[in-house]
């Protein structure tokens, strides 16, 4: 059994009228938007670079720097 053929449409509305045309372009630009967005936060608002106090005892150093420090003997 045949397909039917589908009918020919010769709609004469505009492209920009149609739903579905602000959907394939509106969801990429509001995500360019919304980086944008947040790259001018990032850059208006940076992380502060915080340091480190020294280590005041043994048991406060990293744990790699620690461990290498046990495995040396002492003088």
């Amino acid at each position: 059994m045949p397909l039917p053929a589908a009918p020919e449409r010769n709609d004469s509305t505009p492209w920009w009228r149609l739903p579905i045309v602000w959907l394939v372009i509106g969801g990429p630009t509001l995500v360019v938007v919304a980086s944008f967005v947040t790259l001018g936060l990032a850059l208006s608002h940076p992380d502060p670079v915080l340091s480190a106090p020294p280590a005041l005892s043994a048991s406060e150093m990293p744990a790699v720097q620690g461990r290498n420090h046990a495995a040396t003997p002492r003088p």
